[in-house]
């Protein structure tokens, strides 16, 4: 089975990992351009990029893959891109967030396949992760699945649950389920060389959709409750992190818990600050806060970060 593999950040790199492991011939991969990175803003190769040249796997890199694009150049790199494909004759792509749309004149090359990090139809698009701990799931999963034109509304052909534990962050979460995923595609693939890969399609009911995750989230608002803002730190970590302004300072929150301290005061006032935590007054509930960081520092725990940070009887606003 001839595969081509499209996808772009460490997520689908896994997947591309197991393919390769698995013994699939990937004659090329597709991957977005690269870009500018750390602090010297580097171009860097996006983690599967990284991965295809050490297997000695070509790489695609085009801006877009519509031929009929106004943008001159991307219709060039489209229709080039598009001509390759062809020349392959692959028999199948798989696809793991590539960050580009597909278009029909791609799909209809060979079938299309799209390890989806959600249970479908729950968490359509970009951020499922981030959504599904925001939103307080007790579950997720992968969802294999065929791609259509529409946003992650192909039929389903494997799902699997994994519990969200309390403890699970956006980072965490992604690794379980970026494993997962590269343990169904190999399952899907075999399956599909058996001709037994069946295929359902999705329920009209409990549609919802995962907007991608934009830096201005990041700042909380401690007038909401205690229990939405301690599933947003976890969501919202790795990126983009979670964060207070003190005395006009942001302060990143790593990490967090449910306090059962009780009073009266005005959201965001810190009602004690020592080695268990910050325990911050929320609009419902309050908020001990376990892990911060400064501007330019490091992530530390309450007990060191209040060493050089005093935030007794401070307000995060």
């Amino acid at each position: 089975m001839k595969v081509v593999f499209a996808g772009t950040p460490e997520f689908a790199a896994v997947a591309l990992r197991s393919l390769v492991e698995a013994g699939f011939e990937i004659p090329l991969v597709l991957t977005q351009p690269d870009r500018p990175a750390g602090r010297g803003m580097q171009l860097q190769a996006s983690p599967v990029k990284q991965l295809a040249l050490e297997h000695g796997i070509e790489v695609l890199q085009p801006l877009s893959l519509r031929m009929d694009s106004k943008d001159p150049q991307r219709a060039l790199e489209a229709t080039a891109a598009h001509e390759r494909l062809q020349a392959l004759d692959y028999d199948v792509m798989v696809v793991a967030a590539y960050g580009l749309i597909l278009p029909r004149s791609t799909l209809d090359i060979a079938p299309c396949i799209n390890i989806h990090g959600s249970l479908l139809p729950r968490w359509r698009g970009a951020a499922p992760i981030h959504r599904a701990i925001e939103s307080g799931d007790v579950e997720t999963g992968v969802t294999i699945m065929g791609m259509e034109e529409g946003l992650d509304t192909g039929p389903m052909m494997l799902i699997e649950r994994v519990a969200i534990e309390d403890f699970d962050t956006t980072g965490s979460l992604h690794d379980k389920l970026a494993a997962l995923g590269g343990t169904m595609i190999v399952e899907a693939l075999r399956r599909m060389e058996r001709g037994e890969l069946a295929s359902t399609p999705q329920p009209e009911a409990g549609v919802t959709y995962a907007a991608k995750i934009s830096k201005d989230e990041a700042k909380l608002d401690f007038a909401l409750p205690a229990l939405a803002l301690w599933r947003k730190v976890r969501a919202f970590n790795p990126f983009p992190a979670a964060q207070g302004m003190v005395n006009g300072t942001a302060i990143k929150i790593w990490k967090a818990e449910l306090a059962d301290d009780r009073g009266n005061a005005a959201p965001g006032t810190v009602l004690s600050a020592d080695a268990q935590g910050i325990v911050v007054a929320c609009g419902e509930g309050t908020l001990r806060l376990l892990e911060l960081q400064k501007p330019g520092g490091k992530r530390l725990a309450a007990a060191e970060f209040l060493k050089g940070s005093p935030l007794e009887g401070k307000t995060f606003a």
